[in-house]
């Protein structure tokens, strides 16, 4: 077993080296797939529980030897910009035959409201205009922290709604670069979210009010690696559907 865990909260070491006995016992499923998500409580906290699906044997080889696993990345990311994502645990990789079979990383469970999935294909509204002003603000910051999510997708940008405005928080951060973005790097990082064009457009007109980069270079860079991005998925889910 190899594990790390949040200085902040060491009292808790206990109940994290026992994650897996507590992730099998939960009913409470967020998510089931190849990986899993469930929510588990210790200590009357929420907690997120994303366990990574055995990896094949070259990638049990690659984990063990060669590269961090997705839980350690996921962990390690998560304290270095712990700003932008949900509070951090920590992870545990169990091992078998020497090596990597199963790894758990460990979130404070962030109470959202919904993703920006659901308001894509909502009319434009002063609350919409008011929400894509509020996420091109949280995407510029961001990026000036030379962060660059490489699957900044919608099921991946959770909105929790307050008072004073909405607050933001990214998931599923195993896949980051960290490097000084220029403005194609920006432009190209909305391509994901799959935004219609006129969604787009309030983003970027918003982005470039707030920092230096112009709105006429910017929203045709932006608006350009959006379609690229469609086309590429529609001709991928039109293939599929022809082989079947």
């Amino acid at each position: 077993m190899k594990f790390s865990i949040n200085p902040k909260y060491t009292k808790y070491q206990k109940q994290l080296l026992e994650i897996e006995s507590s992730f099998q016992a939960s009913n409470d499923i967020v998510y089931q797939k190849r990986n899993s998500i469930k929510n588990i409580t210790f200590e009357a906290i929420s907690w997120n529980v994303k366990s990574f699906g055995i990896p094949k044997l070259v990638n049990k080889l690659i984990y063990t030897f060669f590269r961090d696993s997705k839980a350690k990345r996921s962990f390690d990311y998560s304290i270095k910009i712990s700003q932008f994502v949900p509070e951090p645990l920590g992870y545990v990789e169990l091992y078998k035959n020497g090596l990597l079979e199963k790894s758990y990383f460990v979130s404070k469970n962030f109470p959202y409201n919904f993703t920006i999935r659901e308001i894509l294909f909502d009319d434009i509204t002063d609350t919409k205009i008011a929400l894509l002003e509020e996420f091109a603000r949280f995407s510029y910051a961001l990026h000036q922290e030379g962060i660059e999510h490489l699957d900044y997708s919608p099921g991946n940008i959770l909105i929790k709604k307050e008072e004073s405005g909405y607050i933001f928080k990214i998931v599923d951060i195993n896949r980051m670069k960290f490097r000084n973005l220029d403005i194609k790097a920006r432009a190209k990082n909305f391509a994901r979210v799959w935004l219609r064009d006129e969604d787009l457009e309030l983003i970027i007109k918003e982005y470039c009010r707030v920092s230096k980069y112009e709105y006429n270079e910017m929203l045709p860079l932006s608006l350009h690696y959006s379609q690229k991005h469609k086309d590429r998925a529609n001709f991928k889910k039109n293939l599929k559907e022809r082989v079947k």
